[in-house]
């Protein structure tokens, strides 16, 4: 996901410097504010998935100190691992759309 995100922004800042039309810019637009609802969706699905995994986490952590054994210390360990991969992506994902909100400001400036 994250390499699609690159590959599409790198697609529209090429295409802002070729100095396009306002025709080519508004389809540019069209374009790229598709890709940002796409993306939102994601982001959405990515955001439940996290507090879950996160609530799963928590749980895990509140199960092992009253059952204090291995298997569930590394039901815990699982958990915070996949927490922070979970986080870590969400954030990156975040960041891109972040970023595509301020191309979409872009291409308005330039039409």
């Amino acid at each position: 996901m994250i390499e699609y995100m690159k590959k599409h922004e790198q697609y529209v800042r090429e295409m802002l410097n070729k100095k396009l039309g306002q025709d080519d810019l508004a389809a540019l637009l069209a374009y790229h504010d598709k890709q940002i609802q796409w993306m939102q969706h994601e982001r959405l699905v990515h955001l439940i998935v996290t507090l879950f995994v996160c609530l799963f986490t928590l749980l895990a952590l509140g199960f092992a100190c009253f059952a204090v054994s291995w298997p569930a210390l590394l039901l815990c360990v699982v958990f915070i691992v996949l927490s922070v991969a979970y986080l870590v992506h969400y954030f990156r994902l975040e960041n891109g759309v972040q970023r595509w909100y301020r191309l979409s400001n872009q291409i308005r400036q330039s039409m």
